[in-house]
This record gives C-alpha cells, sequence and structure tokens, in this order.
C-alpha cells in the first residue's frame, strides 16, 4: 500500500459527459440518487467497493479491516466487538432512513466558520445530519441546526455530562485504539469505566442511549481515509506520526458510502486570521491550534478542496 496513493495524485474540475447527462434535469435541492458515488468512481474506479457504515456480525469475515490493528482495522478486537454486538443487535440506521431511495447527508463540523451564518434551517433540511465529538447543539440552533441523526466520537471526545445528549440522535463509535472498544463495552455494559485504561484524558462513565441506538463505525472508513485518498504515511499499518485521519475526513468518507449526496459545514481552519473563533460554540481563537502530531491539516485540506472542486461534496460555508 502507497504512501501516497490514490486521489491526491487527481484534480478533476469538470463532470463527466455521461453523469452530466444523467443528472442535468434534477432541480435544484432535489435528491440526486448515486450522485456521489458516481462521481468518486469516475474521480478514482477504485472506490467503488462497499463498505456498510456500521460493524455487523459478519465483521469477522471482512478481509480489509481483519489485517490491521485499530484505527485501521480490528485485529485482535473479535471478543470485545463480539460482546458488544451481542447487546446492542443493532447494525444499520433507522427504518426510515434505510427506506430512502435517495439520502441527503451532511457532516456538521466544529469550525468557528459556522458562527452567526443562521445555516441551521438549511442544515435540517438534510436526512441525514452527523456531528462530531462533543460539539454543542442547544443555544447554537441558529447556526447550526437542531437535528442530529449520528453523533460520531470517541471515549476522550464524548460529551460527559448525560443532559448533553441528543434523544433521538444514534452514538457511534470510531475506535482509534483498542482502548475505546473497551470502553464501548464498559458502556454497553453499564459497567464501571476504569480511568486507568491508557485514556489520554478524562472520559465519559456514562452514555445515556439504550444498546440498540449504539453503532460501531466500521473502521474501514479510517483506513480508505488515511492511506487511499489522503495519501497518508502507511507507517506498517500502524498508527504513528501524521498518518490519522481527522474524524471529520473520517465522516466524510463514511458518507461517500453511504449516501447519495454528501455536504459539509464547518470544516477548515483559516490560520491566516489568529483572531478568528477556532470554534463555533467557545471563545477560543485561532491563534491557539497547533499542528498535532497525529493529523497531517493541510493534507486533509487539499482532499477536501479538491472533492469540492470536483463537485462530490458542497461546503455550506466555503471554510475548505
Amino acid at each position: 500500500m502507497s504512501d501516497s496513493s490514490g486521489f491526491q495524485s487527481v484534480y478533476l474540475d469538470f463532470l463527466p459527459a455521461e453523469l452530466t447527462s444523467k443528472y442535468a434535469n434534477f432541480s435544484e435541492g432535489v435528491c440526486k440518487p448515486g450522485y456521489a458515488s458516481a462521481l468518486m468512481t469516475a474521480i478514482f474506479p477504485r472506490f467503488s467497493k462497499p463498505a456498510p457504515m456500521f460493524l455487523d456480525d459478519s465483521f469477522r469475515k471482512w478481509a480489509r479491516i481483519r489485517e490491521f490493528v485499530p484505527p485501521f482495522g480490528i485485529k485482535g478486537q473479535d471478543n470485545l466487538i463480539k460482546a458488544i454486538l451481542s447487546v446492542t443487535k443493532e447494525y444499520r440506521l433507522t427504518p426510515a432512513l434505510d427506506s430512502l431511495n435517495c439520502r441527503r447527508c451532511i457532516i456538521v463540523g466544529n469550525g468557528g466558520v459556522l458562527a452567526n451564518k443562521s445555516l441551521g434551517s438549511r442544515i435540517d433540511d438534510y436526512d441525514i445530519v452527523v456531528r462530531l465529538n462533543s460539539a454543542p447543539v442547544k443555544g447554537f440552533e441558529k447556526d447550526v441546526g437542531s437535528k442530529t441523526t449520528l453523533r460520531i466520537t470517541y471515549p476522550e471526545g464524548a460529551m460527559q455530562r448525560p443532559e448533553q445528549y441528543e434523544r433521538d440522535s444514534l452514538f457511534v463509535l470510531a475506535g482509534f485504539k483498542w482502548q475505546d472498544f473497551k470502553w464501548l463495552k464498559y458502556i454497553v455494559y453499564k459497567e464501571r469505566v476504569s480511568a486507568s485504561d491508557g485514556f489520554w484524558k478524562s472520559v465519559a462513565t456514562r452514555v445515556p442511549k439504550e444498546p440498540p441506538e449504539i453503532r460501531i463505525l466500521n473502521p474501514y472508513f479510517i483506513q480508505e481515509a488515511a492511506f487511499t485518498l489522503i495519501g497518508l504515511p502507511f507507517n506498517n499499518g500502524l498508527m504513528g506520526r501524521g498518518n490519522i485521519p481527522t474524524l471529520g475526513s473520517v465522516a466524510v468518507t463514511m458518507a461517500l458510502h453511504g449516501c447519495d449526496e454528501v455536504a459539509v459545514a464547518g470544516f477548515g481552519y483559516d490560520m491566516s486570521t489568529p483572531n478568528a473563533p477556532l470554534h463555533y460554540y467557545e471563545t477560543v481563537r485561532m491563534a491557539a491550534i497547533k499542528e498535532s502530531w497525529t493529523h497531517n491539516i493541510q493534507r486533509e485540506k487539499e482532499f477536501l478542496r479538491k472533492l469540492v472542486k470536483a463537485r462530490v461534496i458542497t461546503d455550506l460555508t466555503s471554510g475548505i
């Protein structure tokens, strides 16, 4: 597997003729079936392989994740995952969403670019609204909407106060290390969470969701985002310096597989304006951001910009 494979070398600023013809008669706002995957396949033919959003009972048969340890696979986690799935018993979206012929999805980032844009109603118009980590909704509805379908997170990023959780959303674990799966088992079985289990900061000890409302994100999306689409260092398939994609890029990758149309809002950091707000929900400024040893923010931004340029995704806040 190459360190610089795939999408990094591709640049497309036009629709292929057959796709232009196929989607030419769709009105603004009408969902276009298969649009995102059709464009991705045109840009990057290897993308066409299916990938389910969440792990189910067949997870051990899926070779693409069996060979890798977290965050890029499930090697060594079989017993933990089996124990979790035996209680959650749900592996898809909701019946209503699964029955849609066409799904429009938006991933709402946490960036300060969302502030004072009044995009709440536009965000709520999407069929699936994905939020990341502990980004709040209450009090910010005008700018970020009030609807949450999926909240994707990991132990250190999860909301720590039960009253912060939305009632109707699904809780989705993105497992970046083996401790994350162990933590989810504690949560599902309502066991006491041990703070000494190798977490790098305090973690939630309770998630107010019943087991059928809990999912495990397919780690293939972490793998694909890192090595195939963004082109981060492979590092023998192990977590290493600069090869972990951000949760936002992982969520976009998931949506490209599971949604017909994909949009983002609240993505992008403008390092040229140090006094701009870093996040829409706090007063910390852009100057406080430091390049993480695990992420390559610039490379991710290039990847997302190419998706926007190729009209694979729509950026509501023009922050990328």
